[in-house]
């Protein structure tokens, strides 16, 4: 072991304050684990798609004490060079060691002379969201890893004042991870007060009243069945509920409580396949009409449909549960439409990241609204000018925007259901709404394609060929243009990402991944045949066909 890395991790154990990651790092050091230390000491985790997140553990590439109370520190220098009054508002989820950290991160940023407010408990990230805005902080602080895995856990950051509530982007977080430098290169941790209001429950009881008014006039009965999955939805989502005068559902019994081990998702991520079987079982069993899940920080939402006729079976088809999971994409043309067909506002725009769906362009052109396509995560959808909706496929929607300036699953669900409630009221479903908008704009289908490396340098590789030599047809359809974002793109910011427009109205996004080694494929297909038979079967087609294609075509 170099001396290097053993001094490293020495100089760590001499600070570290929590018992559980001393342990661990004692460990490795007394089996001269070379490996394990570099993994830990080797880098450190930086700010990405959604601020910081990774392992549980010891070490600057870990999610620790140290860590957060570092960050927090540098964020504290960060504010101070921003406004001269900073306020922050800081939040957690039910993950290992959130509470935790949820508390070094306030009293860390209150020995720094930053007025702080701290959740009274676990809430989802969406709450979080809304308290940046309601309390007009300077930022807010979310201790949370999503969907993740139980061994992950996150620092989520949004910026209040002239960013209005949105996570942080480029050039902040640069200019925030300069400030965490200065902290690091001083040695030790930063000083901590317990100086910290803790909110009352009042802060909870305006986000509340404010997503419930979302459903407003809407009444009547429907069976359905919700999870959240092992987090902390369900209590929030109850309000709410009981506030809108919503119909209460079944809940699945064995994903109902918070657990920040999963027992019964170990990926706790609604897309993934299998997580929704207890779901589609109580669904099944009570006669429900609808199924509707969240994530653990309840700031994604997934919809599922009995499956009958009609509708995109690709992403969620289940042929032996009677259910189907609707993508992403569906989703976010489902309320796309219902928001774009019931809003009285003029000049709004719809918004999505450039990897989800072309069809929400299509509604926003049907309805006289504008369109922004935005760099992938919340962080780009949200600062779209007039928004009034906004989603990307991974199952995030942003339908209240006064409200919440980022994807919340709560407000998502409230929508969904109210529409629900509203055509059942009519005798009709939300599959007749989905095959109400195919009928208007098209069948649009889309899928992925992930190629998981060895050597990144195999992506960099792939990415500089596609460049360098295009194709000038994929499988069977000729490519029509090329964006490259590299340099940045009708008002995009630079971003390593290529866009292909294919002939038939079909489209391919190749990007690397922002957070695994990973290239992934976006793959869009349309079809406006006479009908549903004749377009399911026609973008079926299109789409095997483009898969088998772009797998050649990435292949290193």
């Amino acid at each position: 072991m170099s001396d290097a890395l053993r001094a490293a991790a020495e100089a760590w154990l001499a600070i570290d304050p929590d018992p559980d990651t001393v342990a661990e790092l004692r460990a490795l050091l007394d089996a001269g684990d070379e490996r394990g230390l570099a993994d830990r000491f080797g880098t450190r985790l930086e700010f990405g798609t959604a601020g910081l997140r990774g392992a549980l553990g010891a070490g600057p590439n870990r999610m620790n004490r140290v860590v957060v109370m570092r960050t927090s520190a540098g964020l504290a220098g960060f504010l101070a060079a921003r406004t001269d009054r900073p306020s922050v508002v800081v939040g957690h989820d039910a993950r290992h060691k959130s509470d935790v950290f949820a508390r070094d991160a306030a009293e860390v940023l209150a020995a720094a002379g930053v007025q702080v407010t701290l959740l009274p408990r676990a809430l989802p990230t969406p709450v979080l969201a809304f308290a940046v805005r309601d309390l007009g902080a300077s930022a807010g602080v979310m201790i949370t890893a999503s969907h993740n895995p139980a061994p992950d856990n996150g620092y989520k950051l949004y910026l209040g004042g002239p960013d209005a509530g949105s996570q942080l982007v480029s050039p902040d977080d640069a200019r925030v991870l300069e400030q965490i430098d200065a902290v690091t290169a001083e040695g030790g941790l930063p000083p901590r007060s317990d100086a910290v209001t803790v909110a009352g429950d009042d802060l909870l009881e305006r986000y509340v009243a404010a997503t419930a008014r979302l459903a407003a006039g809407v009444h009547g009965d429907l069976p359905w069945v919700y999870t959240p999955m092992h987090g902390v939805g369900l209590a929030t989502v109850r309000r709410v509920l009981d506030a809108a005068g919503l119909p209460s559902p079944v809940v699945v019994a064995s994903q109902a409580d918070p657990d920040p081990d999963f027992p019964t998702a170990p990926f706790p991520n609604p897309e993934e396949p299998g997580t929704l079987d207890a779901a589609f079982e109580a669904a099944s069993a009570s006669g429900a009409a609808l199924v509707l899940a969240n994530d653990p920080d309840a700031d994604r939402l997934a919809v599922a449909l009995p499956d009958g006729a009609g509708g995109w079976r690709r992403d969620g088809a289940d042929g032996s549960s009677g259910w189907r999971r609707l993508s992403g994409n569906e989703t976010g043309l489902l309320l796309g439409w219902t928001i774009a067909a019931t809003s009285g506002a003029a000049g709004g725009t719809l918004a999505t990241s450039i990897v989800s769906t072309p069809g929400l362009q299509r509604i926003a052109d049907r309805f006289g609204f504008g369109f922004a396509p935005t760099l992938t995560g919340f962080k780009w959808i949200s600062r779209a000018p007039a928004l009034l909706f906004g989603f990307e496929e991974a199952l995030g929607y942003l339908v209240d925007p006064q409200t919440v300036r980022d994807k919340d699953g709560v407000s998502a669900l409230v929508v969904v259901l109210r529409e629900a409630v509203r055509l059942a009221a009519d005798g009709r479903t939300l599959e007749d709404r989905l095959a109400e908008i195919e009928a208007a704009i098209g069948r649009f289908d889309s899928d992925q394609i992930s190629l998981r490396v060895a050597d990144l340098g195999e992506i960099g590789a792939i990415m500089t060929r596609l460049r360098e030599r295009p194709p000038t047809w994929i499988g069977d359809l000729a490519v029509e243009s090329v964006d490259d974002l590299k340099d940045g793109l009708d008002g995009l910011p630079p971003s390593d990402v290529l866009r292909f427009a294919l002939g038939g109205g079909a489209r391919l996004v190749v990007r690397p991944s922002g957070t695994e080694p990973k290239l992934k494929a976006y793959l869009d297909v349309w079809s406006d045949a006479a009908t549903p038979d004749a377009r399911r079967s026609e973008t079926d087609a299109r789409l095997s066909s483009l898969r088998e294609a772009v797998a050649a075509l990435l292949t290193p």
